[in-house]
């Protein structure tokens, strides 16, 4: 359905929606059982990846170790105020851990006041401890944004050799939209994949999400999307 890198696809192909989810579990107080049980659901749906924080890599690998599901982390999560030389050694050591794809939360606060060559800078500094074959998502935090500068960050991610932009952390002020991953997408073209996350809770707004660009879906709702898929 995708490359690695999430080219396009049309919503009409969307018969594998497994191969699109990040299985997602980011609460604070998440326990090494609910780390397992998400590992397994990820097993038995085969779902692209689990999403889950840096201190719950070394497990999550261990657990899918041999699997077609991926590791996903979390750099920067969930404000992006970390110093760029702190993620960059965060983005090194979850690799070491077993992640093989990195989501990583721009500079918020930056990109705000302006300071846009900073904000690229860093997530240069991220994509510079890329592994081969590993991905970086930056994550754009879109509900903060008009969509101007939504594409603005496109832009930065992409000049600095990101693999994907993604909308949102989900402790944000608000999810994915339609009108941002479109915008997302318009910019990016097929250079980069483009990762809807928040809010994103049944299988039509998953296809809603592909219509719109979206070539991977950050969700923590991935069992109840494969019951409506498969009902």
């Amino acid at each position: 359905m995708t490359d690695p890198l999430g080219s396009p696809i049309e919503a009409s192909e969307v018969a594998e929606p497994n191969r699109l989810i990040d299985h997602t579990h980011l609460a604070p107080c998440a326990m090494p059982d609910e780390i397992d049980r998400l590992c397994d659901e990820a097993l038995e749906h085969d779902f692209a990846a689990v999403c889950v924080s840096p201190v719950w890599v070394a497990r999550a690998h261990l657990r899918l170790e041999g699997s077609s599901t991926a590791v996903a982390t979390v750099i920067g999560f969930p404000h992006g105020a970390d110093l760029s030389a702190t993620k960059a050694t965060a983005a090194r050591l979850a690799q070491e851990q077993g992640a093989s794809e990195l989501d990583m939360v721009m500079s918020l606060g930056r990109f705000a006041a302006g300071d846009q060559a900073a904000v690229q800078d860093e997530i240069a500094a991220v994509v510079a401890e890329r592994e081969p074959g590993h991905l970086v998502k930056v994550i754009l935090e879109t509900a903060y944004w008009d969509l101007e500068s939504v594409e603005r960050a496109c832009r930065l991610a992409m000049d600095a050799g990101a693999d994907f932009v993604k909308t949102s952390t989900g402790f944000g002020p608000g999810g994915a939209t339609i009108e941002a991953v479109s915008s997302m997408r318009r910019v990016v073209g097929d250079r980069l994949g483009v990762k809807a996350s928040g809010g994103i809770r049944d299988f039509e707004t998953l296809v809603e999400m592909v219509q719109a660009g979206a070539t991977r879906i950050g969700t923590s709702s991935g069992l109840a999307i494969m019951k409506e898929f498969s009902a």
